[in-house]
């Protein structure tokens, strides 16, 4: 019994001397749950939405009003015609149009009914649901705050309409952020290993004595597993379209070359990532950890960004996967052009650009 007891003190000595299996057991629930806490809500908070208000009368503007007040949405953009609103969801800041009829106040006054027509971007489906919940909420506050002292109650007519996904279909939501996360983890945790390998195996010797530069040492390390998850992006694609019925509106050469900068991107992050891992184990577990939660709950893929603390937005946009997904559902589901795209590529190519530098910088030149 006292060889047991003295046993599971020396493991807890072990356990207390190593700082990265501390890390696991005491930092990373700790991580999980702050994540968890603040990223899953259900609350609409902040939602950009955009006003056509063709009748601009006394009514219309309290309906206005009483949206912005509720704190569930902010105005940014008042539009002056239909033609606009195609362009302002491709832009990506306005989750939903709302649109005044024509002699809005007059009709409500004069028939006692009025129409207000409510288009939203349903390339997320939950949170279009739930926006046009809300503010169909909000309308249906209005009407009856102005039918408490009248005989005949007035009616407002909302008619909802889901633009790029009318069937409200959740591939539509799930095909670009799972394709996002599956390149992002698996082109990382491939290459992260790679270099770890080498390491442990003892083979880094012979590579440092050869003639090749740290350059054409990274190169070489991610040309093969570049080739093999494009092929992977591709397959994703051929799945999403014709297993899941996920549309692909936009120019699928701009699609496949988005995508192979984005492979490039997930790479060189795990190239760097293994140039200071010193284990295959230890890289590995970088990889799942830094890229997995943060991909799946920091991305907008599966929670809207805008419902985070302000804080955790600020993260959010540090996030690579972010403006993929964004790339993605832009081309797949709108059908849009490198005009409305070209932001979040130029990130994106940074994003890479900077990875390779840091990579070819901290590759060490001789062991240690």
């Amino acid at each position: 019994m006292k060889e047991l007891v003295n046993f599971i003190k020396k493991e807890f000595k072990h356990i207390l001397r190593d700082k990265r299996t501390l890390l696991i057991l005491f930092g990373m629930p700790i991580i999980q749950i702050l994540l968890f806490g603040y990223v899953i809500s259900t609350d609409i908070k902040d939602a950009g939405i955009a006003i056509l208000d063709l009748s601009k009368d006394e009514s219309t503007q309290e309906i206005t009003s009483k949206l912005v007040s509720s704190g569930y949405f902010i105005i940014n953009e008042n539009l002056k015609s239909y033609d606009q609103i195609e362009e302002i969801f491709k832009q990506g800041n306005v989750k939903e149009v709302i649109v005044f009829e024509q002699d809005f106040d007059k009709k409500l006054t004069s028939t006692n009914s009025a129409d207000i027509q409510l288009i939203a971007d349903a390339t997320d489906a939950n949170t279009a649901n739930m926006i046009v919940f809300y503010t169909s909420g909000i309308i249906m506050d209005y009407v009856n705050y102005l039918n408490k002292n009248i005989d005949i109650p007035l009616k407002i007519n909302v008619n909802e309409r889901m633009l790029y996904n009318e069937e409200l279909k959740s591939s539509f939501m799930f095909v670009p952020g799972i394709m996002a996360m599956i390149l992002m983890l698996i082109s990382a945790m491939m290459t992260s290993i790679s270099i770890a390998r080498e390491k442990e195996l003892g083979t880094m010797e012979i590579l440092l004595v050869s003639p090749l530069k740290p350059v054409q040492i990274v190169i070489g390390k991610v040309a093969p597993y570049f080739i093999l998850s494009f092929v992977n992006a591709i397959s994703i694609l051929i799945i999403g379209y014709f297993v899941f019925g996920v549309p692909i509106s936009g120019s699928l050469i701009l699609l496949l070359g988005e995508s192979m900068l984005f492979i490039l991107m997930a790479l060189s992050l795990g190239i760097l990532i293994s140039t200071v891992a010193k284990t295959q184990q230890f890289a590995m577990m970088a990889s799942m950890f830094a890229l997995m939660l943060p991909t799946m709950l920091l991305s907008g893929f599966v929670y809207p960004i805008e419902n985070m603390p302000g804080w955790l937005q600020v993260i959010c946009h540090i996030m690579p996967p972010k403006y993929f997904i964004t790339i993605v559902k832009g081309i797949m589901l709108k059908g849009t052009g490198i005009l409305f795209i070209w932001k979040e590529t130029l990130i994106l190519f940074g994003f890479t650009i900077f990875f390779i530098a840091m990579s070819v910088k901290k590759f060490k030149i001789r062991l240690e």
